[in-house]
């Protein structure tokens, strides 16, 4: 098995990657969208607004949470979800950047 060899790139690099590999998956990005259109805590409504059963839409909230882009806090038997405006606000800024650099140099 090779190896993935991430530490030969840069820690931005590598972040960008993970960002990317994050939102690499159209049900992540719903699950966002949903989120910053409620702009509060959500707790079991994700599943109602997916055409996916409750595990598939927990495994996806675990892959966004483990990325930083949301936060989960725990009240009583649910746990409510929201955006995490720090991570976003980096993620924003590192493709942002990334996405001018590499538009402006077109032959």
């Amino acid at each position: 098995m090779g190896l993935s060899k991430t530490e030969e790139f840069s820690k931005e690099q590598n972040e960008i990657a993970a960002i990317a590999k994050v939102l690499g998956h159209p049900a992540r990005i719903a699950i966002l969208q949903y989120l910053a259109e409620k702009k509060s805590c959500v707790c079991g409504d994700i599943v109602d607004e997916l055409p996916l059963s409750q595990s598939t839409v927990s495994q996806h909230l675990k892959e966004l949470k483990m990325a930083g882009l949301i936060k989960g806090e725990i009240e009583g038997p649910s746990v409510c979800y929201c955006i995490d405006a720090k991570t976003i606000t980096k993620a924003n800024k590192l493709l942002g950047d990334l996405l001018m650099e590499v538009g402006n140099n077109c032959c």
